[in-house]
């Protein structure tokens, strides 16, 4: 129903009241002809009881009609530099984000809503309308506790406008609480990465009983089926990878997708994580990798411990501690197993040798002699690589026992050839 400004005169309105007050309208009759409720009608009464003089029924607006001009121009500003982002194809974002424009806007101390962006974004012609799904993919929360599942993976992209060459994000999820619990950029994509990724995880929350992984050939061994030309001996599966030996000796299993789409919950926050890393670093004119870093510790720490999950209706982080207080969780406290004692022999990339007649054994082009082994006794060397001293220890190992260890600079190529490259 229209406003009572738009239907009665000020002097109708006060002959109305005064009728009320003189006894000559009852209260429910009086509300039938102004056509508001019983709230409403008092709150009228009341003003006109106050100071029948200035008594008026001019609507008054509250909030302000407009943006200011400030406002304005920070709006279309930040849709330029959104559609600046889209456009370049080296980029991996294809749609505006108006809910980060807006989260940019309360930083700069302006409040709108983001329905207000998304307006002057139809206006200004900055905006794609959203095609619809063919396929529905319901996500839902499959596990009770934190640490019975781990949802893996890793994307490489340009990050940023300004950098020279793509980076690799490694990021392991828990599936119930949907807490990012490890985050990373990386160079390249190796074994030894996603080694240290779940070193990282491991040894500050603990072991969990599943990680969930693509069929990427750092996770698993795929043999295709036979073909005219050639015999096939091993199947998929018998195997084990460098990265399945750490699940192995942590006694973790591991569930392998058997699609893209059945990923789903550890894509859609990279999927988030993606519009906000590229927007910022290209904001902040970030090109290098360290940089880009630090915003990804920003954007984690926003996700995990500000961002209400669209499944869960929670918030991450309180999600997991209110799963652990309420002891629903199945993570193992981290523990070197036997025969190993020391974290470098879990954590580490495994060759196997068998030593010659002489007790040495060949590693990367160099012969090593091995201290306390016998000729043809099956060797174990772990090779753990020092990044950022540029170095690698090998451990040698020979029924259970370690007998001898060394330090060689990576720099030697048959080396980086055989940690680096796989």
């Amino acid at each position: 129903m229209a406003q009572i400004h738009k239907r009665f005169t000020l002097e109708q309105v006060k002959v109305l009241l005064s009728s009320y007050e003189n006894g000559n309208l009852s209260r429910f009759d009086l509300q039938e002809v102004l056509g508001v409720g019983k709230t409403r009608f008092f709150e009228i009464l009341k003003l006109f009881r106050t100071n029948p003089e200035s008594f008026s029924i001019d609507y008054k607006r509250n909030n302000k009609s407009r943006l200011s001009m400030e406002a304005e121009e920070k709006i279309r500003l930040f849709l330029e530099e959104e559609k600046a982002l889209i456009d370049n194809p080296n980029l991996p974002i294809h749609t505006y984000n108006y809910s980060a424009i807006n989260d940019r806007l309360k930083e700069n101390g302006i409040e709108v809503s983001t329905t207000t962006v998304i307006n002057r974004a139809k206006s200004y012609g900055y905006y794609f309308r959203r095609k619809k799904k063919t396929m529905v993919h319901d996500r839902e929360v499959l596990t009770s506790a934190v640490g019975d599942l781990i949802q893996h993976d890793a994307s490489i992209h340009k990050w940023s406008p300004f950098a020279n060459e793509k980076w690799t994000l490694i990021t392991s999820l828990d599936d119930h609480s949907r807490m990012i619990l490890f985050a990373d950029f990386f160079e390249r994509e190796t074994s030894w990465a996603h080694i240290q990724a779940v070193q990282n995880l491991m040894q500050r929350y603990g072991v969990p009983h599943r990680y969930y992984v693509d069929n990427l050939r750092v996770f698993r061994f795929v043999q295709h089926r036979d073909s005219t030309w050639q015999k096939i001996t091993l199947g998929t599966d018998d195997v084990l990878t460098q990265w399945g030996r750490v699940m192995e000796r942590m006694n973790t299993k591991i569930v392998y997708a058997m699609s893209p789409q059945a990923k789903g919950k550890i894509e859609r926050p990279y999927g988030w994580l993606q519009d906000r890393l590229v927007r910022t670093c290209a904001r902040q004119n970030i090109s290098d990798i360290q940089e880009a870093k630090e915003v990804l510790i920003q954007e984690i720490h926003r996700y995990n411990f500000h961002q209400v999950h669209s499944t869960t209706k929670e918030i991450p982080a309180l999600r997991f501690e209110k799963a652990i207080k309420e002891k629903r969780s199945l993570f193992r406290p981290f523990a070197v197993p036997k025969p190993f004692s020391s974290p470098k022999d879990i954590f580490c990339i495994q060759y196997q040798r068998v030593s010659n007649g002489y007790r040495k054994v060949s590693f990367a082009g160099k012969e090593f002699q091995i201290p306390g082994v016998n000729p043809y006794d099956d060797v174990e060397i772990h090779c753990v690589p020092d990044l950022e001293n540029g170095i690698v220890e090998l451990r040698f190992w020979c029924e259970n026992k370690m007998l001898f260890s060394t330090f060689l600079p990576l720099a030697i190529d048959r080396i980086k050839s055989s940690l680096l490259n796989f």
